[in-house]
């Protein structure tokens, strides 16, 4: 299994995005600061990812703290809180994690510091476990919406990358092929980052899952013509009445499904629904840097000059989503209901 995010003697080291599908190098981040530079960056991506990914940050600026009482270590974890939850603005699992580790501090504020440190690196690698273990979980209950035989389009990276292991959208998908089902895959290559081209394809190729990449704008003509069956994608954010937010370029996909009688899935763990965001016009999105949309490579491809909007993520309302599948199990229409539903069930643990 891809080791996308991991806890080491040395610090969290990931394994580089921003490299592949060419070169597989990885980074030792030994500070929380390059922790944060890490989601930053997009070294380490996709939420389920940046959250566990936080708060492995969080405990080692933590475990590196030299406050001599309980109350310094608190204004630490602060500082290193704010700085965490300044990296990557629209993914909620991101504010999940900081806000159980700053829980989980407060349970242990009686203990000696010393307790407290190996406490918080123990939640940091727990949520690991976790994140591993709904994955799988929501890749068992979405295995049996794909179908039997055919094509599965999906955008962005929603697999093993984007989490600790196996992954959300891939991970149904992989959940379906181990099932014995015959799954071809088409991979938007999910302009201006690539994640599509350079990520899921690298990950699926590995596992031996077929795959085509097609140019973003290609998919409402593989729909037309018959060649796609299904679409899953991730999430980065759910609000509570089901709307979804996930990379740039979803909306159209799933207007281009809805068009065309094809189901549209969304896989994310349940710390990617957000129940105290109403609807998905209340979610943050975040704006990245120009240079992503202007350079390919490192080479400029539009003019000086030119005006550039970058978002990095849309929204889809939930009417155009036919399930949203979470390790807790599946939500169909009335959203707003199922999810509250799914709210108040047992979580999946490691």
């Amino acid at each position: 299994m891809i080791q996308t995010v991991e806890w080491t003697a040395d610090g969290v080291r990931f394994i580089d995005q921003t490299k592949l599908p060419t070169e597989e190098v990885y980074v030792t981040c030994s500070t929380y600061l390059e922790v944060a530079a890490a989601i930053r960056d997009m070294i380490v991506r996709g939420a389920p990812a940046i959250g566990v990914s936080a708060a492995m940050g969080m405990a080692l600026g933590v475990q590196q703290s030299a406050a001599q009482d309980v109350a310094a270590l608190r204004r630490e974890l602060e500082q290193i809180s704010k700085t965490m939850s300044e990296t990557r603005p629209t993914a909620v699992n991101l504010f999940w994690a900081i806000r159980r580790m700053q829980e989980k501090f407060e349970t242990l504020a009686t203990q000696p510091i010393p307790q407290i440190k190996a406490a918080l690196v123990a939640e940091a690698r727990q949520m690991h476990l976790e994140d591993v273990a709904a994955c799988q979980a929501m890749g068992r209950h979405g295995a049996a919406l794909m179908p039997a035989s055919g094509s599965v389009l999906t955008h962005c990276n929603a697999g093993a990358l984007a989490t600790c292991g196996y992954g959300t959208a891939l991970g149904v998908i992989r959940a379906a092929v181990e099932a014995g089902k015959s799954i071809h895959v088409f991979a938007d290559e999910t302009r201006p980052f690539l994640q599509g081209a350079r990520l899921t394809a690298w990950e699926l190729i590995k596992d031996g899952i077929p795959t085509t990449v097609i140019a973003d704008n290609m998919a409402g003509a593989m729909m037309r013509q018959g060649k796609i069956e299904a679409v899953v994608v991730g999430a980065d954010r759910i609000a509570a009445n089901g709307d979804v937010a996930n990379k740039i370029g979803t909306y159209t996909v799933a207007v281009l499904a809805r068009e065309h009688g094809i189901p549209f899935y969304v896989a994310a763990p349940w710390s990617t629904v957000d129940m105290n965001t109403p609807a998905g016009d209340q979610i943050p999105i975040e704006q990245r840097s120009p240079k992503e949309v202007t350079h390919h490579a490192g080479k400029q491809i539009a003019p000086d000059g030119v005006l550039v909007e970058n978002p990095a993520f849309d929204v889809t309302p939930h009417k155009y989503v036919t399930a949203i599948i979470t390790e807790r199990g599946i939500a169909k229409a009335p959203y707003a209901e199922t999810l509250q539903g799914l709210a108040v069930a047992a979580p999946v643990t490691a």
